[in-house]
């Protein structure tokens, strides 16, 4: 438990510096932790049978993320992605020379990783910079209702939690550690709505509401992915806690629904 604890408060700390301390430390961190998701990604999936391919995927990450960066800081370059679409190819050229006996589940699960974690990534890094230019008051919002929601969930499922929420893939997850998850949200919420006043109570209470439903299936999906496979951990690079995959889970289905909010709607 101490070593948990002392693990957080760093992670936390690492996190708010992140967010806090300018547009290019933000975008350039967030890309390098979804790199590093990506290589646990592939790391954790990879068995006798099943063998993505390691570094063309982190290079392919790397050609749709890195243009993105470019271009949010920038306002220029995003027509660099485009050279993702010859190493895409070129991926399948490679995996007919592989000796695999399923070589498609190694293209299948390859891609996935960009559609499962560098895509939401990059919706997490351009929720920052939706008014045009960097500001934080976004994806700070993001990280502490998130961080809100799991910690009303655990509390709330510790001490009331009787009805199973989906016991086949998270056997620990109730539906009074759901709804109290929903209330810590909420009541962060109403807290940002009265400091990063650009966004009104009702956006930051849906913003909320986004975050705790799709942080859920996030974190139900990333479960099924590690039952399927045998795994209890996504890593071990933060002791006490398991892996990158572990903490950002609820944030993979989150942000992009917390952006589309707030382009169309907000």
């Amino acid at each position: 438990m101490k070593t948990r604890a002392i693990t957080g408060f760093f992670f936390v700390l690492v996190m708010l510096a992140s967010v806090l301390t300018g547009a290019y430390t933000f975008a350039i961190f967030f890309m390098l932790l979804a790199i590093l998701c990506v290589n646990e990604f592939y790391t954790l999936v990879k068995s006798e049978s099943l063998s993505p391919q390691h570094a063309g995927g982190i290079l392919l990450s790397l050609l749709v993320y890195i243009p993105v960066t470019v271009y949010l800081l920038e306002g220029d370059g995003l027509h660099y992605t485009l050279l993702a679409a010859p190493l895409a190819v070129l991926l399948c050229i490679i995996e007919l020379y592989r000796k695999s006996d399923k070589p498609f589940y190694n293209l299948a699960f390859t891609y996935f990783a960009i559609c499962y974690l560098i895509v939401p990534f990059i919706f997490f890094s351009a929720s920052a910079f939706i008014s045009g230019e960097y500001n934080f008051h976004i994806p700070l919002g993001i990280l502490l209702l998130l961080w809100a929601s799991d910690t009303g969930a655990y509390l709330f499922g510790v001490k009331l939690g009787k009805t199973k929420l989906f016991e086949r893939h998270s056997p620990k997850k109730t539906w009074e550690g759901f709804f109290g998850g929903m209330f810590s949200s909420l009541l962060v919420a109403f807290i940002l709505s009265t400091q990063y006043i650009e966004l009104s109570v009702i956006d930051w209470s849906v913003i909320s509401l986004l975050i705790v439903v799709g942080g859920t299936f996030g974190d139900l999906c990333e479960s099924m992915l590690k039952r399927s496979i045998g795994k209890k951990d996504s890593g071990s690079l933060l002791p006490g806690h398991g892996g990158l995959l572990d903490r950002f889970d609820g944030l993979l289905f989150a942000a992009p629904l917390v952006f589309v909010y707030l382009y169309f709607v907000s």
